[in-house]
C-alpha cells in the first residue's frame, strides 16, 4: 500500500472513531493555554499512531496529541498529524472540523489527506500528482480582487484597527479547522484563507500540499513558504491563497507581522 491509500484508510478509521465517541458522550479536559481536548482526540490519535506506525515503523512522527520526541529530526520521513483539527467545531456540533495527515520528506509534505466526516469530503494529494476532493481533481479559483473575495478566517481579524491600510469588503466566513479552511481554498469554494497568529505543523502540512497542488500559494506573512520537521514545529502565521490574490494580501500582513 503507497503513502496516500495508507493515509485514506487511516483518515477514515479514525473519522469514525471520533464520531462515534461523540455520539456516546464526551469527555472534555483542557491543556496549558485553555484550549479544550476530548476523549476522542486522544482515540483518534492513538488509533493513528498504531496503523500508521505499523505499517512504516521507519517513519518518525509528529502529533498534537503526542508529547513531541526529538528523534523525529533524524528521520527522513515522519507523519504530521491532528487526529482532530477544530476540536471547538467538533465539541459544539459544527461540520468544520477534520483529520488531518502528511507525510513529510526532507521537510516538506509529499502525501497528504484532510477528511471531513461530517460533510463526507476527502481532500487528498501527492507531490507532483495535482489534488483531488473525493477523487476529482481540485482547482483554486482565478479571483484577483481582495474587494468580495471569498475570505475563510476570523471575521474579528480584518476590521481590526492594527491594519496599517482597512481590508476592503470580503465575505468573511468561520471555519474552526485550519486544514479545512485552506482546502476550500484549494477547491475554489474560498479564494484565501489568513491566519496572522502562529500555527503548528500538525495544522498545515497536509493541507499546505493539497492547497499548493491545486495551484495555490501557501507562505507566512513574509511570503516564505514553509518547512516542515524542524526543531520546534510551529510556523509564523499563515496565507494561503490564489496566486494573483496572494501578493495583495502579502502587501498588507507583512508591515505588522514585521513589527512584532
Amino acid at each position: 500500500m503507497d503513502d496516500l491509500a495508507l493515509l485514506l484508510d487511516a483518515a477514515q478509521e479514525a473519522g469514525e472513531l471520533a464520531a462515534r465517541l461523540r455520539r456516546e458522550g464526551l469527555e472534555i479536559d483542557y491543556k496549558e493555554g485553555g484550549s479544550p481536548v476530548t476523549n476522542a482526540d486522544l482515540a483518534a490519535d492513538a488509533l493513528l499512531k498504531a496503523r500508521l506506525g505499523a505499517a512504516r515503523p521507519d517513519y518518525g512522527w509528529l502529533s498534537e496529541e503526542t508529547a513531541d520526541d526529538s528523534g523525529r529530526l533524524s528521520r527522513r520521513r515522519l507523519f504530521v498529524v491532528d487526529p482532530i483539527d477544530g476540536t471547538r467545531a467538533f465539541l459544539n456540533d459544527m461540520p468544520w472540523w477534520a483529520i488531518s495527515l502528511a507525510v513529510v520528506e526532507d521537510e516538506r509534505p509529499v502525501a497528504g489527506v484532510v477528511f471531513a466526516p461530517e460533510l463526507s469530503e476527502t481532500y487528498a494529494a501527492v507531490a507532483g500528482q495535482g489534488a483531488t476532493m473525493n477523487g476529482a481533481p481540485i482547482r483554486v479559483s482565478g479571483t484577483d480582487r481582495l474587494e468580495d473575495c471569498r475570505m475563510a478566517g476570523d471575521p474579528r481579524v480584518f476590521p481590526h484597527p492594527s491594519w496599517p491600510v482597512p481590508w476592503p469588503p470580503m465575505q468573511v466566513q468561520q471555519r474552526n479547522s485550519t486544514a479545512y479552511r485552506m482546502c476550500l481554498v484549494a477547491s475554489g469554494d474560498f479564494d484565501a484563507a489568513v491566519a496572522p497568529v502562529a500555527k503548528h505543523d500538525w495544522d498545515l502540512a497536509a493541507a499546505d500540499l493539497i492547497a499548493t497542488e491545486a495551484g495555490g500559494f501557501v507562505g507566512d506573512h513574509t511570503g516564505a513558504g514553509f518547512r516542515y520537521n524542524r526543531p520546534r514545529p510551529v510556523q509564523a502565521s499563515l496565507v494561503c491563497a490564489t496566486p494573483r490574490l496572494a501578493p495583495l494580501i502579502l502587501d498588507r500582513v507583512r508591515h505588522i507581522r514585521s513589527g512584532n
